[in-house]
């Protein structure tokens, strides 16, 4: 056994939400030796975790209730409290509960409302895609105490201390708006090269090349999924805190590509 998890007493973990991000996730606590529990609401996604050691539970509330440790990932508000709904009675006291959700603010401190005395709450959005989760690169943004949890948390990356809760979800709108809208804006400016004759791999050099070069990266990325319709979720939260023409934009170009709903960000090129 890990001396770190005995030291902080965090033996059995249960992950909620095993999509793109919430699976490889899971998989490294469990190759880390944490006893995991995990669900989804498509219950066959929890299949190939189960056959790799993981228990797979029936309900939220099943999944939580002999956890240490209870982590999130879900796809929006709207799942987050219906999840909570489902696991918060079954919670036992002294667990910490970590959302690592992109649900913004407002949904961070109406699920840690919920919440009976003795039950910590962090909120800890991620920034990284598929690759960085199966690496255990991610930057975890966390608003709450993290001291207790902290060598769970650095199987999963680093982590970037924030404040209190619902600061590291405020965090995530900031830095992720930023990324979607830079990407958005390398298609729009890779379109205009085109429009205007230049050769293709010229535009690319000279843009890598330019201050816009970490989004050229991710606008080409092969080994990233972070799907537009996740992306449009993403914006609409940023822009119900504060009026942005540019973010304005970019979630009308996204939401206006249903075609690609599905597909990376970096779909956006064509």
């Amino acid at each position: 056994m890990n001396s770190e998890k005995a030291r902080t007493n965090v033996q059995q973990v249960a992950f909620l939400g095993l999509g793109n991000m919430g699976a490889p996730m899971a998989r490294r606590l469990l190759a880390a030796g944490y006893g995991l529990t995990v669900w989804n609401r498509t219950a066959s996604k929890a299949g190939s975790l189960a056959a790799e050691g993981a228990v797979a539970a029936a309900s939220p509330a099943e999944a939580v209730r002999d956890a240490d440790v209870v982590i999130t990932m879900l796809a929006d508000p709207a799942a987050a409290l219906a999840v909570a709904d489902a696991m918060v009675p079954a919670l036992r006291a002294g667990v910490t509960w970590i959302d690592t959700s992109t649900v913004g603010p407002d949904a961070v401190r109406e699920l840690a409302s919920r919440l009976p005395a003795g039950i910590a709450f962090i909120d800890a959005p991620v920034m990284g895609s598929v690759d960085r989760a199966a690496t255990g690169e991610l930057l975890i943004l966390a608003g709450g105490e993290t001291d207790p949890v902290a060598p769970l948390l650095a199987e999963l990356g680093s982590v970037t201390r924030c404040g209190e809760v619902g600061t590291g979800a405020a965090l995530k709108l900031v830095l992720i708006s930023a990324v979607i809208g830079g990407v958005a804006l390398v298609a729009e400016s890779l379109r205009l090269a085109a429009a205007l004759g230049l050769p293709p791999e010229l535009t690319r050099s000279s843009l890598a090349a330019s201050p816009l070069g970490g989004l050229v990266g991710r606008a080409f990325a092969t080994d990233a999924y972070f799907p537009v319709a996740l992306a449009a979720k993403d914006v609409s939260l940023a822009t119900e805190v504060v009026g942005s023409p540019v973010l304005e934009a970019v979630r009308e170009v996204l939401v206006g590509r249903s075609d690609l709903a599905g597909e990376d960000l970096s779909a956006l090129r064509a």
